[in-house]
């Protein structure tokens, strides 16, 4: 199952100010991901091109209570997502990064009767101007 913009059900982290780092504990007002139609600063420099991919927790494999369990891992996978983007933005020595490209397929293990989300983002990392952090 693929899956692209989901209407804003994603929170975004603001991204670093000027002594940039991309760590949690150092955030400011700009953004840190940018998802889809939602573009970065113009005067951001590409620095590179990447993919990610994350898994959510493992929920029991039931019918019953299907879209709680849904929404459930699907938040878990956005968090962890979100997470592994801010290690990569550190990581390339950017101000944040613009997902462009994602996929999200259900998996599903019968012998433990257990399902989960598995996600792959491909994305764009930025390193905004000075005058801009």
């Amino acid at each position: 199952m693929a899956a692209t913009d989901l209407d804003g059900k994603r929170a975004t982290a603001p991204a670093a100010d000027a002594n940039f780092s991309a760590s949690p504990g150092n955030l400011s007002s700009h953004k840190l991901v940018y998802w889809h139609r939602d573009l970065p600063p113009l005067d951001a420099e590409l620095l590179a091109e990447h993919t990610v991919e994350a898994t959510s927790g493992h929920v029991p494999g039931t019918l019953s209570h299907r879209d709680d369990l849904w929404d459930r891992c699907y938040q878990e996978l956005m968090a962890h997502t979100e997470a592994r983007l801010a290690q990569e933005i550190a990581r390339f020595g950017g101000n944040c990064a613009h997902v462009h490209q994602e996929s999200i397929e259900v998996c599903h293990s019968e012998a433990a009767n257990e399902a989960w989300l598995h996600g792959r983002f491909s994305y764009l990392v930025y390193r905004l101007p000075s005058h801009a952090r």
